[in-house]
């Protein structure tokens, strides 16, 4: 007889979905019948399968509490709770200071994951921030699962802010959330599930990466690596490497103490190789369509508004696949939620280079496939954050604008409370070859453009023209790849370009270069690491970019590195 129960992610201090209607759903008896009550609704729902799902018609989002008014009912936020009650057959499950509001699923890898102890500023937030209106909910990471999978999951649970809890929390989440509570006026919940070094396949179902023949390839590559061991195999290799792993990583620290530069061959050199991600099998958390199953379908489809999501890093290895597989997986999330609609907001990622590595730019063909996607696929917003990255550093410490950015993106796609104009910065739009030079033009740059230096020494800019020079002996020599532009002819060798403003046209910029008198091509910040200058008037990077995909020479170097992959692994 199969117990009755609701789903893990349904408890105390939860947020429930604003202006929907609110699915609570768990398992039970077939045949038996389920109610669900809630601020003054009773709704019922009958176990088949083995599962049960009750629907609550759509409610106003909670507000703040009186002055005066008891707080019995409060636990740090402000907003008034209510309790909600689910049965059947003479048990019952009793949720207390439940409210309602928006709710967003945070997905992706590290970058997503970092906490927001760890961030820039992080520990001051956590001391100073009062009441933001964020609840957040961490889907448990346990890629097996074993009996200790459904007793870890059983005992998570939502929890409201304070410094001690909101530590751990989603450093990005937690800001785009607390900035959305500010403009909404309403409780913000946020639902972790994320992991570190992931491929986007591993969040997505088997059947829709095989129904594809080219990404077909992870499940390939995945079977091909387990091929003749049994599950017990699979599971005693991991094991092993688990123990091996983290005597590693105690030696490594000691390395890391002793010199925080050592370089990784050195690391290796003294503590042996980095296994890193192990051995593939049923219990490796990065095989394909694992946390899927383990993480995703663990909560699913508890009522969102929407999506989060900053990952790719991972997926750098095919990058020429990318496109593909975002696509595959934002439908596959808007169907798995019975929503075609579902907003999905994701990270550009940011500039980043290992100083070992050579530009291989495939990260700027991961930036491309991201762009493509929101520029293609309905309900999706894109935050910029190629000035947020850091040199040799896979995780960028500022999140609190990779959360702010994000919000404004949900703010005009979602909530309506801004223009795209705000919610972005120059974004091309066009090309048009006149003579030796290109005429590109910007949406969202209506108000022109601002040059920045991100605080390089001795350049400047020159005036009006928006041209770089040396801070010695004024504009004799420009130093065009400051600023990020190249330019080719039909030969698609590129070469720096200077860039110009247009006299009559605020959102236009004249970009030439000595030696190609015909150019064809244009493209900017066309590489893994660089230096971004170009901003809109409100603050925002221009977004990366090519006029052209059949700009390539060659095709981009394929990424042979291993500590690449190894070093995208975060310690939380």
């Amino acid at each position: 007889m199969a117990e009755f129960r609701v789903a893990a992610i349904f408890s105390n201090h939860m947020v429930l979905q604003r202006g929907k209607n609110v699915k609570i759903f768990g398992e039970g008896e077939d045949g038996r019948t389920v109610v669900v009550e809630f601020r003054g609704q009773r709704a019922e729902a009958v176990v088949y399968g083995g599962r049960w799902c009750a629907i609550l018609s759509p409610m106003a989002a909670s507000v703040k509490r009186a002055a005066g008014e008891s707080p019995d009912d409060s636990y740090g936020d402000g907003f008034a709770g209510s309790t909600m009650t689910v049965s059947c057959c003479g048990k019952t499950y009793t949720f207390t200071d439940v409210v309602v509001g928006e709710v967003w699923l945070a997905g992706g890898q590290s970058n997503m994951e970092f906490e927001l102890q760890n961030c820039r500023g992080g520990r001051e937030f956590l001391e100073n921030d009062k009441d933001p209106g964020v609840r957040f909910y961490y889907t448990q990471k346990n890629a097996y699962k074993d009996e200790h999978f459904y007793e870890a999951e059983r005992n998570s649970s939502w929890s409201t802010y304070d410094k001690e809890r909101a530590k751990c929390w989603s450093a990005v989440g937690y800001f785009f959330a607390k900035r959305l509570s500010a403009e909404l006026g309403f409780p913000v919940g946020v639902i972790g599930c994320n992991w570190g070094g992931t491929s986007a396949s591993c969040w997505m179902d088997q059947d829709t990466l095989l129904r594809d023949v080219e990404l077909s390839s992870y499940v390939e590559d995945y079977e091909a690596a387990i091929a003749g061991k049994s599950e017990q195999e699979q599971i005693a290799e991991y094991r092993a490497y688990e123990i091996y792993d983290a005597e590693w990583n105690e030696r490594a620290a000691l390395c890391y103490a002793e010199d925080p530069a050592m370089s990784w061959d050195e690391v290796q050199r003294r503590c042996g190789v980095n296994q890193w991600p192990g051995p593939m099998g049923c219990i490796n958390p990065f095989r394909p369509a694992g946390l899927y199953e383990c993480m995703l379908q663990r909560v699913m489809p508890y009522t969102l508004r929407g999506f989060i999501y900053y990952q790719g890093e991972s997926d750098d290895h095919k990058p020429k696949m990318y496109e593909r597989l975002l696509r595959e997986l934002i439908a596959k999330w808007r169907e798995d939620w019975d929503d075609v609609n579902l907003p999905f907001l994701m990270v550009q990622l940011p500039m980043h280079r290992y100083a070992a590595d050579p530009d291989y730019k495939h990260w700027c063909l991961i930036r491309e496939a991201q762009m493509r996607v929101f520029e293609t696929v309905k309900n999706t917003g894109i935050a910029i954050t190629l000035d947020l990255g850091e040199f040799n550093e896979i995780h960028p410490k500022e999140k609190e604008a990779v959360g702010e950015r994000l919000a404004f993106q949900a703010m005009w796609l979602v909530y309506g409370l801004c223009t795209k104009k705000r919610a972005f910065g120059p974004v091309f739009k066009d090309v048009v070859q006149c003579g030796g030079e290109l005429l590109v033009s910007f949406d969202c740059a209506e108000d022109g453009f601002e040059i920045r230096t991100n605080g390089v020494p001795g350049i400047t800019a020159a005036g009006d023209s928006n041209v770089f020079c040396s801070g010695e002996g004024g504009c004799a020599s420009p130093l065009v790849l400051s600023a990020g532009f190249e330019i080719a002819g039909a030969d698609k060798k590129f070469v720096p370009a200077e860039a110009v403003k247009d006299a009559g046209q605020k959102n236009v910029l004249w970009l030439s270069a000595e030696g190609v008198d015909k150019p064809v091509y244009a493209r900017y910040c066309w590489t893994n690491f660089g230096e971004v200058n170009y901003f809109g008037k409100n603050g925002l990077p221009m977004a990366p970019f090519r006029t052209s995909r059949r700009d390539e020479e060659t095709e981009p170097e394929t990424v042979q590195d291993k500590g690449t992959e190894i070093r995208q692994v975060m310690e939380l």
